[in-house]
């Protein structure tokens, strides 16, 4: 047996004691240098204090191997989330590729109107895929408004009380339907002409543009601004990526109270407008995707061709779209401010982004425009596809596009120097590598929000009405002040 004594202890544990203290002084030493990680670690020990959650996520969940998604699940185990928030399910019912929602009607809602963003298909069960579904906040129940759309995505209420629907494809049409909670299993049977099971109650919308719908946002006047999920290079090479469009209603919508009838609306008719970012007087191109700029005249049907050849500024891969709702200029009361993702490429470090305009006078085609970018991703928070802002505190909410897809809240701008979020943290994660986060939404008092695990493996799952099933996740835990 072998005996040390004291001395013999101290000659041999000191050094490594020394060299533990040593090792860990130069890591204070280079932390203290690194004020950005500092600020980082500041922002992750104050999220009750700025996004009214406990405690962030630290990591991502971890990947997973075949068939995840199980019928005796319970909602916890779809998603991983930030300390102090709870998740359960709203229903397991909706149709597989449930992307974007709206609320409905627009106040004391009732109901989640959704896109089911699946192809033009017939079922065995003779039925067209299901496009526009309602989900009933209080029970969960599905209902199918109507099918036969191809890849329906960007969704909206107006403030005539009727739902526009779209396509994410590139002949993407735009679908306006009527008594949304009354109007059911209706069918679009034939996109090219929009003609509808329904004529009295559902109306295909040529006025608009034809584009690869998403993101978008309906102004009362009956404004609609949308981008066009569009790569920079597709089809042709050098093309320009996804333009910005605004469509402008021959006459504004200065009614109040639903319309009872589709002609009354506002998308009847109208004209559209491509954005363009000027880099100096009438000088426009590559290398302008900021600043200022101006809206020109495209054609509706063309709007994608119109938009390369006039100069319309190009994105990559323009996804969702919302106005900031506490957004206000004294200057310009009639201003309002509207913010999109980029999605980018990860795989070639293009990590995405948040671009936000100031439209001036929105009812306007002659209106300035200014865009900004206002978060830029990395990566950890990349491929940017669905966003919102919460109510009462303006945070932004951010979605990657991909498979264990994260969400991050994101501060507004402050009172320092810079144009940009103050921070980002992230909330939450989902577990299945199959599925993604989509559709984010939160309720109108910013308390719950409501999200779609999109495309999940189906192999352990029945189908619902012939079609293939996603989760749709209610949230809640907010605090807002």
């Amino acid at each position: 047996m072998l005996i040390l004594n004291k001395k013999w202890l101290t000659a041999l544990v000191l050094p490594a004691l020394t060299f533990s203290a040593l090792s860990l002084n130069i890591a204070n030493a280079e932390d203290e240098k690194d004020f950005g990680l500092k600020v980082e670690q500041m922002l992750n020990n104050q999220t009750n204090k700025y996004f009214g959650f406990k405690k962030p996520l630290e990591e991502s969940a971890p990947e997973t191997t075949g068939p995840y998604r199980t019928s005796t699940q319970s909602a916890s185990d779809q998603v991983l989330l930030a300390k102090g928030l709870e998740v359960e399910y709203l229903t397991r019912n909706a149709g597989d590729l449930t992307d974007m929602m709206a609320f409905f009607p627009e106040s004391n809602p009732t109901h989640l109107i959704t896109c089911v963003e699946g192809g033009r298909a017939l079922l065995s069960n003779g039925k067209f895929n299901p496009s526009v579904q309602r989900i009933h906040l209080g029970t969960g129940a599905v209902e199918t408004i109507l099918r036969g759309m191809s890849r329906c995505d960007g969704i909206r209420t107006t403030a005539w009380g009727t739902i526009l629907a779209t396509e994410e494809t590139d002949d993407g049409g735009a679908y306006e339907i009527l008594n949304p909670l009354t109007t059911t299993e209706q069918t679009v049977l034939d996109r090219a002409t929009g003609s509808v099971s329904d004529p009295g109650n559902i109306a295909k919308r040529p006025a608009l543009p034809t584009m690869a719908w998403e993101g978008l946002i309906v102004l009362p006047s009956g404004v609609v601004i949308g981008g066009d999920e569009l790569r920079p290079g597709t089809g042709i090479a050098d093309s320009d990526g996804g333009a910005i469009f605004k469509f402008i209603p021959t006459t504004l919508h200065t009614a109040s109270g639903p319309i009872s009838n589709l002609d009354d609306s506002p998308l009847a008719a109208g004209s559209v407008y491509a954005m363009q970012i000027l880099v100096a007087n009438n000088q426009f191109g590559q290398g302008g995707e900021i600043g200022r700029g101006r809206w020109i005249s495209v054609n509706a049907a063309t709007a994608r061709a119109n938009a390369d050849t006039n100069g319309a500024t190009g994105y990559y891969r323009p996804e969702d779209l919302h106005q900031d709702p506490l957004f206000s200029d004294p200057a310009n009361p009639d201003a309002i401010r509207f913010c999109w993702t980029n999605t980018g490429n990860e795989g070639f470090f293009n990590y995405a982004e948040v671009v936000c305009a100031v439209d001036r006078t929105p009812n306007t085609s002659t209106s300035i425009v200014i865009a900004n970018r206002f978060v830029e991703g990395d990566p950890d928070f990349n491929s940017f596809d669905n966003l919102d802002f919460q109510p009462v505190t303006g945070n932004l909410y951010v979605i990657e596009d991909h498979d264990n897809g994260d969400i991050f809240a994101c501060l507004p701008d402050g009172a320092d120097r810079d144009i940009k979020t103050d921070g980002c943290v992230k909330m939450l994660s989902v577990k299945d590598t199959s599925a993604e986060p989509t559709g984010f939404i939160f309720s109108p008092d910013g308390k719950t929000a409501y999200l779609s695990i999109q495309h999940s493996n189906d192999t352990n799952m029945p189908q619902f009405d012939g079609y293939g099933t996603d989760d749709v996740l209610k949230i809640t835990g907010f605090r807002v002040k």
